[in-house]
């Protein structure tokens, strides 16, 4: 078979032109960011995820059943109400909010602490009104998650506990101490009035549910894994508050948790 010039020309310029975009179609462009996780995914050990999952799964419908309504219903009530009560459940949070200042090294945080549960304790009823806050006084939380921290202890692996939602090993332990040494509980249990604790726990958790009603309705309805993002999102938290970032920097992802005082 003969070819012409003009063919064996057209011939030889497909062949060079599909060398050289061929190769270039092989040179994809990457980066190691590409392949890399974040820091807070890189740190999270969640050796029991299959146990996790179930739990949260359980904890996920207990919420849209139970928690998400009452909290809404909450949400209804006149707004000095609401402040109220979520003053007063601050105010009795106070004690050991100090302790951990304390513990933590804190003695100026601690000292205003102490003034504004006194304060707010007095003038405000029992800690129905924020009157320290009025007067410069402003609520800071510490917990013995976040003293244990301070002293150098590691998360330890991811816990999902029932009905209190994520947590760590290490999180978890200082709840245990917050059960053991919360004066506001020892007290009533001493008065026989031991009925109060669970009470206090699930005003807590339907208090901080009705603030972040919509945070949370946003990452479960657009998440791809809620579990993961629900995860990344404690550690997040828990790291803003341990580092003591202030609260115009934290994450916008909701804390899903439930604290036993």
């Amino acid at each position: 078979m003969k070819i012409n010039l003009a063919t064996y020309v057209f011939l030889i310029i497909c062949i060079f032109s599909n060398n050289i975009y061929g190769a270039a179609s092989d040179q994809v462009n990457t980066n190691s960011d590409d392949f890399e996780t974040s820091t807070i995914e890189d740190e999270i050990y969640d050796p029991l995820e299959s146990v996790n999952r179930a739990i949260f799964s359980f904890n996920n419908v207990a919420d849209k059943v139970i928690l998400e309504p009452v909290a809404k219903g909450y949400k209804k009530l006149p707004s000095p109400l609401q402040s109220g009560i979520s003053n007063f459940l601050s105010n009795l949070r106070t004690p050991l909010v100090v302790v951990n200042q304390f513990l933590q090294g804190q003695g100026s945080n601690a000292f205003q602490s102490s003034g504004r549960f006194i304060i707010n304790s007095t003038v405000g009823v029992f800690g129905l009104f924020d009157v320290a806050d009025r007067i410069g006084l402003e609520e800071k939380e510490e917990d013995f998650g976040q003293t244990l921290a301070t002293w150098g202890i590691g998360d330890g692996f991811y816990i999902v506990l029932p009905l209190f939602g994520p947590s760590n090993l290490r999180d978890t332990s200082g709840m245990v101490m917050t059960m053991m040494t919360d004066p506001i509980n020892a007290y009533v249990v001493s008065e026989g009035e031991a009925w109060i604790v669970p009470m206090r726990t699930a005003a807590n958790a339907v208090d901080q549910r009705s603030k972040i009603i919509d945070e949370v309705n946003a990452l479960r309805d657009n998440s791809i894994d809620y579990y993961a993002a629900v995860r990344s999102s404690y550690y997040q938290n828990r790291k803003a508050a341990i580092d003591n970032v202030d609260d115009s920097e934290l994450t916008p992802l909701p804390l899903i948790s439930i604290e036993f005082e």
